[in-house]
This record gives structure tokens, sequence and C-alpha cells, in this order.
């Protein structure tokens, strides 16, 4: 525990758990925890620091404030904050959305749902510090860790639109691991699979070599 607190200035009480009952838990813990939050991997440092406050505020999640820390020191100030809080404001609607995308569309051709959704996001951040590729990809990240997967189709595909890297959409739909679990990793990329067959984005050749892999999905019992 005290390599912990020398390591990240603090310990929290399953830390302590973990180091009396389940040490091999523990260590394995420790490692994809570096690996997931600590480690430079596609985001930049305020990116990734951008995804996780979207990722928390969304979530009403109070343990993780240390990343409050983080995105102060990688350079996140309070207008970027301000616009980050919208964004998840706004994210929490998209179940309103995805009702008219699922029921009411044909009686509103004209406003495609998954735009009026995005369209209206951009419009709350207009003048904000956040672009519209940094705030898709914290979009990802919100629905992912949410279970939202209408938003996140809708966010998926116009990040492709936008041209954002899918490394930075792997990496910001990841950090949902931590605070909600491997299943909704599960569901999303379950969901990003989907859209990558679906011909309506064009994947790069790694992407499209997962997309082309069968046997994808749930166990089923053998027969």
């Amino acid at each position: 525990m005290e390599q912990i607190r020398a390591a990240r200035g603090f310990v929290l009480p399953h830390h302590g758990a973990m180091a009396a009952a389940l040490p091999e838990l523990h260590q394995a813990y420790e490692a994809m925890y570096r690996a997931l939050t600590l480690e430079h991997r596609h985001l930049a440092p305020l990116e990734k620091e951008v995804v996780w406050l979207a990722i928390l505020a969304a979530c009403e999640e109070p343990v993780g404030t240390h990343h409050l820390h983080k995105f102060r020191q990688a350079g996140g100030n309070d207008a970027l904050a301000a616009a980050v809080f919208r964004l998840a404001g706004w994210a929490a609607g998209s179940a309103r959305y995805a009702c008219i995308a699922t029921h009411w569309q044909a009686q509103f051709p004209a406003l495609p749902a998954a735009r009026e959704y995005l369209q209206g996001c951009d419009a709350l951040l207009q003048g904000t510090p956040l672009s519209p590729s940094l705030a898709r990809i914290a979009l990802i990240g919100v629905h992912t860790a949410c279970e939202e997967m209408w938003g996140l189709g809708a966010a998926l595909e116009s990040a492709y639109a936008l041209g954002v890297e899918e490394p930075l959409l792997a990496e910001a739909m990841s950090l949902a691991i931590w605070p909600r679990g491997v299943n909704r990793f599960v569901k999303a990329t379950s969901a990003w699979l989907d859209l990558l067959r679906s011909g309506r984005v064009t994947p790069s050749p790694s992407f499209r070599a997962w997309a082309d892999v069968a046997g994808q999905g749930a166990f089923k019992t053998p027969v």
C-alpha cells in the first residue's frame, strides 16, 4: 500500500482489502490501472482527461477526483470544464432522441434524429474550447459508460465523418472499463462492430480486418 501511496499520492480502501486477502489480484489490478489510465496510448494528455471528466460527470461518479487534478495539470481550465459538463448534460438526453429515431422518424423525415442530436450538441458547445472532434470522442466515452447504444452509434458514425482516428475512439471507449466494468466495453465494441459491417463508415485496414473476423459474439451452449 505504501508503494501505491508513493506512486499515486493516495490509497483507497479497496487497495488494503486486496493487499490483505487477494495479493495476486492486487498486482494484476495495478498493472491494468497503469495500462488503462496512466500510460500514454493515443489520446493526448488533455484529451484523455477531457474524456475522463466527461465520463465521471455523466456517471455521477464522486470517486476518481484525482482526474480533476490531472485535468488541471494537463492544461484544462474552467471554460473547458464547463463545456465538458454541458456535453455530459446533453448526452443524458440521447435516450429521447433514440425514442424519436425508433418510433417517430417516419413522421419527421426531414429531421433525422442522429443529425438533430449531434447538431444540438455542437450548437451547445459553439464558442467553447471543446472542438467537435474531441466532443465526439468524449461522447463515445460517455455513451459507453452509460450503456447508451443509440447515442454511441450516432457519435461513432459522426466521428468517422469528421475523420477522427479509430485508435482515439477505442481508447475513449476503454476508459469506461474502470468506472463501469468490462461488460459496458463489450457492448460498445459490439455496436461498433455492427457499424463497421453496415457499410455506413469506411474503416481502416486493421479495423476492417477486425470486422471481417467471423464468429464474434456471446457464448452459445454447445448442442
